[in-house]
């Protein structure tokens, strides 16, 4: 398969999966402890990077059960769902996006929408298992009125249930999804644009931000130097490296893109 045509995999027709058939957050599996992994480099430290021990939750059966119940933002009356968790809670990936939409308010479940749909097929398109291999959540967990950007004051009202998820799943690899995510966790000024598809080290994890899938819905050009084209870069660079992590000896095919 070529480039070309294996970057055709992320392309999505224009209907989306009606909310009737979206699946709804139920509990997953509880995941084993993981030590923590070293990166490459560090160029941008983390603030307010840990939740005191007296704040910190026991499981994250507990995390979801306060983060269900809380009204500590603007955002609680408006929502219909908290929306907490997807995936594998003993993946080695953990994906952070920015808020939950209409169609995660509805189902509880991060991703679940168009972008949602195009980030599975992303992570498919290298091998990646999406209810296996990655564990996804949002920097806020409550959908913000018409999918404007968080404010600050949500941001960081939610930050400890988005350190505490990080702490709890253990990952090897976080991926930042745009801008949002990565001021969250990178305290990063530079645009996304900017720093994409780089190896940060943060709190001994590899960190790496990449583009929002809502971003290359909006654009769909597979040529080289494109968003899309630099993502299937970024996801083959990402497959590398978690295999390099989990030890086998498996290489990702060139020859295959999204």
């Amino acid at each position: 398969m070529t480039d070309k045509e294996q970057m055709s995999l992320f392309d999505l027709t224009p209907s989306e999966v009606p909310l009737t058939e979206l699946p709804k957050a139920d509990g997953v599996a509880e995941a084993p402890p993981a030590k923590n992994t070293r990166s490459a480099k560090n160029t941008s430290p983390a603030t307010a990077a840990t939740v005191p021990v007296s704040e910190q939750f026991a499981s994250l059966d507990a995390l979801r059960e306060a983060a269900c119940n809380c009204q500590k933002c603007p955002l609680a009356p408006t929502r219909t769902n908290v929306v907490v968790e997807r995936g594998d809670r003993s993946a080695k990936i953990l994906i952070i996006g920015e808020a939950p939409g209409e169609q995660e308010d509805l189902s509880g479940l991060p991703f679940v929408g168009k972008s949602g749909q195009l980030l599975d097929k992303i992570l498919e398109s290298v091998g990646f298992d999406t209810t296996k291999d990655v564990y996804i959540c949002n920097t806020v967990k409550c959908r913000p009125p018409n999918n404007r950007v968080p404010t600050e004051v949500e941001t960081t009202t939610c930050k400890p249930y988005l350190l505490e998820q990080i702490r709890l799943v253990d990952p090897k690899i976080i991926l930042l999804t745009g801008a949002t995510s990565l001021k969250s966790i990178l305290g990063e000024k530079l645009g996304i644009t900017k720093v994409r598809g780089q190896w940060y080290e943060w709190e001994g994890r590899l960190v790496m931000p990449i583009f929002h899938p809502s971003y290359l819905l909006r654009n769909q050009s597979r040529e080289q130097g494109s968003p899309k084209w630099l993502t299937w870069q970024d996801v083959k660079a990402i497959k590398a490296k978690y295999l390099e992590i989990i030890g086998t000896d498996s290489a990702v095919d060139d020859d295959e893109e999204f």
